[in-house]
């Protein structure tokens, strides 16, 4: 990782003398990249500004580009947003950090990638190792291991984790990270109060404290998203054969969280969550399976006619997922064996 953080040092350094934009997701592993990118890049003596994407926004779409191209940017950074080989914005200089599997690999600019690493880095971890190339960060290892948990990686025996556990406690971290996804999960769907409160705390206790504004204001999203949650547990997954399906009609982003807590109790099963409430006109969905089982080969062999390969079975070998518009949707399901039972309106 070595060869990466002075990559990412001279990458930034030949950056144009104009504000770098930081351009990351919304979950917790993007929001504390985020964090770090900006934190260190002002302690560095660098201007810089974060645009999160929003609920159906992609960093590749045309109207992101145009939004960009409108905008004095001498750098831009992605943090948590996947890899294409074209770039955002020709002509800009660009550094990407990752941890997905790759679907492109740029040509015109620095990949730092964990992915086939063991164990894989969260991008959160990845920010954090290339920030200490820019300035003193040892203070901010608490937004690496928020990160890290947000993506349920703190099984891996990361020693940046035990460290942080060590400093600033699991229990705190973990409150942390459910508090900073609760704003995105929201019907809301808008991470910016979570990412406000991360550029101005000094640790966990500082998020949960109730010192900032901010931190009410998430206990109210988390509330709105619990009692989705208990309402979408009540549904009953429909199988056929080595696939669960579990229907959902929420404003809030809670097919991840129930697709995840049906892969317990289903072995075996590629589990998926459909929620059909999420974002007008699409159907957006959770895929997760146990070790063994490839969800990005097993989308790609079930890949419907109309599904965007940007918006379409990337993420992890055991967390993937979605969006379709309700057409390719009804094809998916038909060729994975489910009748009308699976089906949306068109």
């Amino acid at each position: 990782m070595a060869d990466g953080r002075h990559a990412f040092c001279d990458a930034v350094a030949a950056f144009a003398a104009r504000p770098v934009l930081i351009l990351g997701h919304h979950d917790a592993d993007g929001l504390s990249s985020a964090a770090i990118l900006f934190r260190a890049l002002e302690r560095s003596g660098r201007r810089a500004r974060v645009r999160l994407l929003g609920r159906g926004e992609n960093a590749w779409s045309p109207e992101m580009a145009s939004e960009l191209r409108a905008q004095d940017i001498g750098g831009l950074i992605l943090a948590d947003l996947g890899t294409r080989a074209e770039p955002l914005i020709p002509g800009v200089a660009t550094v990407i950090l990752d941890h997905h599997v790759q679907t492109g690999v740029p040509q015109a600019a620095l990949l730092v990638s964990g992915h086939g690493l063991r164990p894989t880095p969260t991008t959160s971890l990845l920010a954090w190792w290339c920030a200490g190339a820019l300035a003193e960060v040892d203070d901010l290892l608490w937004l690496a291991a928020l990160g890290i948990i947000g993506d349920m990686e703190e099984a891996a025996g990361f020693p940046e984790l035990a460290a942080a556990r060590e400093r600033w406690g699991i229990t705190a971290l973990r409150r942390a990270v459910s508090f900073l996804n609760a704003p995105r999960r929201a019907s809301a769907g808008d991470a910016a109060l979570a990412l406000a409160l991360l550029l101005k705390a000094d640790g966990p206790k500082a998020v949960l404290s109730g010192e900032y504004p901010e931190t009410a204001l998430l206990q109210a999203a988390k509330a709105e998203v619990q009692e989705a949650l208990a309402e979408g547990r009540r549904v009953a997954p429909q199988i056929r054969g080595d696939v669960a399906l579990i229907p959902l009609h929420s404003a809030c982003q809670i097919h991840p969280l129930i697709a995840q807590q049906w892969k317990g109790r289903l072995k075996g099963k590629v589990v998926i969550a459909a929620n059909t409430g999420y974002r007008s006109g699409w159907v957006h969905f959770a895929a997760r399976a146990g070790q063994g089982t490839d969800l990005i080969a097993f989308l790609r062999r079930h890949r419907p006619e109309g599904a965007d390969p940007v918006q379409y079975g990337n993420g992890h070998p055991q967390a993937s997922g979605g969006a379709l518009p309700p057409a390719a949707w009804n094809r998916f399901v038909a060729g994975l064996g489910f009748g009308v039972e699976g089906q949306v309106p068109a």
